[in-house]
């Protein structure tokens, strides 16, 4: 222990090490009472925070992020050890084999000039590994746990390979149309608002698909668009919002708004 205090640096062997000392025989309590699944939202936060870091474009905190992740595989790995399932050394065999096999214009003899070849050349070896031999395959193999617009955007794509896909956005936009109608009537008593607002969303990223916009970063920056307005119409305030009629409201809005497209 003496030892790992006092070094000036510290590399991959010594993280595992680390994790060792931590869910080993008299290590951290809280350590050894995790398992994947009550660190499975620890890892999708820390992934969350290194993409953050990557839109601050701040290297120092990309820096510490990405050790946040690499932690968290260390984590699970060697928790999969102590359960006999693998370890660390077969995550990274498993997926250096992955790199070699889906580069063969690197590794092997195949050619790809562009990256629409290699991404090609990829999907078709990944089909193989998977066992993927219909398009419902495919699509039935899209993680569920992605975010819901990321989720939607990726089965749209699968299921384009296929065939199924308008000619162009204007059939994506005449469905949001449709969709908006069902949701109005659902509202009104006539259907399942819910499935009716999910069909909406899921017309509206075909469009930003059609578009080669990414729904879930669009969303954000929207999102993010609005904390700013928000931030600058309560600051341009003479008093409380909650005191503020909606009408007062507006108006210091759309100058928040007016002043940001100035800049």
């Amino acid at each position: 222990m003496i030892s790992f205090k006092s070094k000036s640096n510290y590399g991959f062997e010594d993280l595992l090490e680390i994790m060792d000392i931590l869910r080993g025989p008299g290590g951290c309590p809280w350590d050894i009472e995790q398992t994947h699944e009550s660190i499975r939202k620890n890892f999708i936060e820390e992934v969350y925070e290194a993409v953050e870091a990557i839109d601050l474009k701040d290297n120092t905190l990309l820096c510490e992020e990405l050790g946040d992740v690499i932690l968290q595989c260390v984590y699970h790995a060697d928790m999969a050890e102590e359960e006999g399932a693998f370890n660390i050394n077969d995550v990274c065999d498993g997926v250096c084999k992955k790199l070699i096999l889906r580069h063969p214009h690197i590794f092997g003899d195949a050619k790809a000039e562009t990256s629409e070849q290699v991404l090609t050349t990829w999907e078709e070896i990944k089909r193989v590994e998977k066992g993927q031999k219909t398009y419902s395959d495919t699509i039935n193999q899209v993680a569920k746990s992605l975010p819901a617009l990321m989720y939607a955007q990726k089965v749209q794509k699968k299921a384009k390979k296929a065939g199924f896909d308008w000619p162009d956005v204007s059939g994506a936009f005449d469905k949001i149309d449709e969709e908006k109608r069902e949701l109005m009537e659902a509202v009104a008593g006539r259907g399942n608002a819910e499935e009716e607002l999910g069909d909406l969303l899921f017309a509206v990223v075909n469009v930003a698909r059609f578009l080669d916009i990414d729904s879930e970063e669009a969303l954000t920056r929207a999102s993010q668009k609005f904390v700013r307005r928000f931030v600058a119409m309560e600051g341009m305030a003479a008093r409380p919002l909650d005191e503020m009629t909606l009408e007062e409201m507006d108006v210091l809005w759309n100058e928040a708004k007016r002043k940001e497209q100035a800049e």
